[in-house]
């Protein structure tokens, strides 16, 4: 019995939001997420960088607002009822929202349904494996990289 209880490692699982950008999945980890709004009012700001949409003001807050499908070189954000902006908590730079198609669910992945992704200067540090769907686990810190 004892040989038995020492085979049970526990996997880790990590949760993921799966989001659409274009017609592609991706997962964020939640533990980066604090908070998913619609889409709103998007202050532009002069000289920023090619990918910033501007500001927005969340409760007091001003968050700056990054489409992600520019900073990945996609086609520009087209926005219907199901965009959502993504706020982002990052411990050392704050907050930031990133622009996404669409919310589609909350999924479990253990370490043995994702496949790390190999290259370098990549935004996708893995490929989750959920039921029938591929997800491309998005790399925060490479999105967010030069941002601030």
């Amino acid at each position: 019995m004892a040989n038995n209880s020492l085979e049970l490692i526990e996997k880790e699982i990590k949760q993921y939001i799966v989001v659409m950008v274009g017609s592609e999945q991706y997962g964020i980890d939640i533990r980066y997420i604090d908070n998913i709004v619609r889409m709103q009012k998007i202050t532009r700001v002069p000289k920023a960088q090619y990918y910033f949409k501007g500001i927005i003001s969340l409760r007091g807050e001003i968050i700056p607002v990054m489409s992600i499908r520019r900073k990945m070189n996609l086609d520009d954000d087209v926005f219907t009822n199901a965009s959502r902006i993504i706020i982002l908590k990052l411990e050392e730079k704050g907050s930031l929202g990133i622009i996404v198609d669409e919310v589609k669910e909350v999924v479990n992945l253990s370490e043995d349904e994702i496949e790390k992704a190999s290259g370098k200067g990549n935004f996708i540090n893995g490929i989750g494996k959920h039921e029938n769907d591929l997800i491309s686990l998005l790399e925060i810190h490479a999105i967010v990289e030069e941002t601030f």
